[in-house]
């Protein structure tokens, strides 16, 4: 039922954030905000932050799911492929920090390129076919949640946690991990909303399956799969 599916979703949502803000109350320091790895490093990191990590592991778990959804459901396969082309895209922006430090320096801007250029061309090779599975699925509740969450991560929180901003507010008071606690926790509202509109889109695009007709070889296909179940 949808209701609980909601109730999970924020029960999720507080427990994740109770739990990381307590840890840090708990032990200051212990989110990594800011991580000085060297005496060279001028501005230091929060790629280690618990928070970035369970970013990670959402955009992750969104990329699983419309795969899944591609496998599954044919009517949303283009759609579903695309949105998990661009989780995955995500993913390696989020982790460009270690693929920088343990593979080539720039290596993720390279695979961004590169999976950019297949999105497009994907996207261009299949546009009737995308355009058909959206107007299947449209008005949908998580395609909205999905834009939502995308407005947060590259309009709101870019102009947000913009750097000269924060060192306008505070001024003399300025601390670089007070910028960065912001932004990354307004990313992770994005984020924690664009792992919500996919699981609703993975509903919905299943209930548009068993709601559609199916083909004929596969109506003969579950009949004859029935009775030979039911010979015994």
């Amino acid at each position: 039922m949808p209701w609980i599916r909601y109730l999970l979703y924020f029960i999720s949502i507080a427990f994740v954030t109770w739990a990381l803000t307590q840890m840090e109350l708990a032990a200051p320091g212990a989110l990594k905000l800011h991580v000085v790895l060297s005496e060279s490093d001028r501005f230091g990191t929060s790629e280690f932050s618990p928070v970035e990590i369970i970013q990670a592991i959402i955009l992750a778990a969104c990329a699983g799911i419309m795969l899944l959804v591609a496998r599954n459901y044919s009517s949303q396969k283009s759609v579903a492929i695309l949105f998990a082309g661009l989780a995955t895209a995500f993913l390696i922006r989020e982790l460009d920090y270690f693929l920088d430090l343990y593979v080539a320096d720039n290596f993720w801007q390279v695979l961004i390129g590169v999976l950019g250029a297949l999105i497009i061309v994907y996207t261009y090779r299949y546009r009737k076919r995308i355009q058909l599975a959206l107007g299947r699925i449209w008005p949908s509740p998580g395609l909205t949640l999905l834009f939502a969450g995308a407005v947060i991560l590259f309009a709101f929180v870019r102009l947000v946690g913009h750097e000269p901003l924060w060192m306008s507010i505070l001024q003399d008071d300025y601390r670089r991990v007070i910028k960065l606690a912001v932004e990354e926790f307004i990313e992770l509202v994005g984020y924690f909303l664009w792992m919500i509109g996919t699981v609703e889109y993975a509903f919905q695009a299943r209930a548009i399956a068993q709601a559609e007709p199916q083909p004929a070889a596969r109506r003969r296909r579950e009949k004859r799969r029935h009775d030979s179940e039911g010979r015994y």
